[in-house]
C-alpha cells in the first residue's frame, strides 16, 4: 500500500472548532469504511486554510474517489517516496 500526502484547500480550516473537526472526521471515516481495506487514513495536519492528510491506498484513484464521495477536496495528491526523522541521521 502506497502512502500519499493529500493537500486539501479548505478556507478557515485552521479555525475549525473541535466539534467541526470531529464531525468531519466521522464523515470521512464513514466513507472510508465503505472503501476499506484498500484505503486508510493515517493522520492529518490542520494549518491555515489547508488540511494535509496522510493516507495509505492501493491507488491514487481511490484517494480521488474518497474526496468525491466525502465532499473534501483533494487539491494535490503526492505519493510519499520516503519518510525521514531525526533518527535518519544515524544511518
Amino acid at each position: 500500500m502506497t502512502q500519499y500526502l493529500i493537500e486539501r484547500e479548505i478556507v478557515g480550516a485552521g479555525g475549525m472548532s473541535k466539534q467541526a473537526l470531529c464531525d468531519a472526521s466521522r464523515h470521512s471515516n464513514a466513507v472510508l469504511a465503505a472503501m476499506s481495506p484498500a484505503i486508510q487514513w493515517l493522520h492529518s495536519y490542520v494549518a491555515g486554510d489547508k488540511i494535509y492528510c496522510v493516507y495509505g491506498a492501493s491507488s491514487e484513484q481511490l484517494i480521488r474517489e474518497h474526496a468525491e464521495e466525502s465532499g473534501f477536496p483533494a487539491n494535490k495528491i503526492t505519493p510519499v517516496s520516503a519518510v525521514i526523522d531525526p533518527s535518519t541521521a544515524n544511518g
